[in-house]
């Protein structure tokens, strides 16, 4: 069985944030993308720590589980509304990699950070950063799962019992419904990773499980795994119809909200306040949360994602650097 690493990319830290639509632009380096239309009328650039912490700043990143594009839309005017809320100078950042967005959480580039299980309790682990409220997904669950799946013509795989000498395509080696919890299924039916031919992982920045349905589609990989609910962002790029969902995953405690070690607390509690008095049944928060791909935020503390440690420790997993 062969590991491939995901695609090596260099830490990027830019001396200047560039704020809002501008973001956008680095979404449209993904392979086969439709560029994105920038309004660079809106363009601002701040510094990570200077002035934009004078005056009363708050970093916000979205784990870059999808492209640039994706999460600007699903979280702008979440941000916007955390702005208007709490008087705070709140920006969405946009961190390329799972990689980067850890290391910028411990250089305290991000303040909150929005994040799978997995990864939050590597920032718990490695960088102090705490817990404070997690989302209630679309289906109307606080928890969320994976999927393993392959093309629907594929008569090879009727079952994970099948997936045995087979290429399997993940998101990230720290994905929660992309891999790891993937890999907890595949080794409670008894499958290994040396059992695959091949374990490979989505390359590139931003649009990482779109990218593992593409594969799929595309035959180059007879295996993939996704977090529930990618199916429908990949639907405007192929057809979905083509692809079998062959498993889900059990269900584990969903994406959660941490602030970063030494964020002050009247901000943390700000930030905690304006999310927890989201009504998303009203017609003025309605929008927003269902670009945000939720139906509700509730409090959440460490102890809750005890459950994503112990997976953790049965997968072996090293939360060190």
């Amino acid at each position: 069985m062969k590991l491939r690493p995901p695609l090596s990319i260099s830490l990027r830290v830019p001396g200047l944030l560039v704020a809002g639509a501008l973001a956008l632009f680095l979404w449209a380096c993904g392979s086969g993308e439709e560029p994105y239309r920038v309004d660079w009328s809106r363009k601002e650039t701040i510094g990570y720590e200077g002035e934009s912490r004078r005056r009363g700043g708050v970093t916000y990143a979205y784990l870059p589980q999808y492209s640039h594009q994706t999460s600007y839309l699903r979280h702008h005017d979440l941000v916007e509304y955390l702005r208007n809320e709490t008087g705070l100078d709140a920006r969405q950042i946009f961190p390329d990699t799972f990689d980067e967005h850890m290391k910028m959480v411990g250089q305290g580039k991000i303040d909150i950070s929005f994040s799978n299980p997995f990864i939050y309790i590597k920032l718990a682990h490695r960088f102090g950063a705490r817990a404070f409220a997690r989302v209630v997904e679309i289906y109307g669950r606080e928890n969320f799962r994976g999927q393993i799946v392959c093309r629907k013509d594929n008569e090879a795989i009727r079952s994970l019992e099948d997936c045995r000498g087979k290429r399997w395509i993940a998101v990230d080696p720290s994905s929660a419904g992309g891999y790891l919890y993937p890999l907890g299924t595949f080794l409670d039916h008894g499958l290994r990773k040396e059992d695959f031919a091949e374990i490979a992982f989505s390359p590139g920045p931003g649009g990482k499980q779109e990218k593992v349905v593409l594969a799929v589609y595309a035959g180059r990989y007879e295996v993939g795994s996704i977090r529930e609910g990618t199916l429908d962002v990949a639907s405007d790029k192929v057809d979905v119809s083509r692809i079998r969902v062959l498993a889900h995953t059990p269900w584990y405690p969903g994406w959660v909200y941490a602030a970063r070690q030494g964020l002050e607390p009247r901000v943390v509690e700000a930030v905690k306040d304006a999310l927890l008095k989201l009504d998303c049944r009203s017609p003025a928060h309605a929008p927003l949360c269902e670009a945000a791909r939720f139906t509700g935020v509730i409090a959440s503390s460490d102890a809750d994602y005890d459950p994503v440690r112990r997976l953790a420790s049965q997968l072996k997993m090293d939360l060190e650097p």
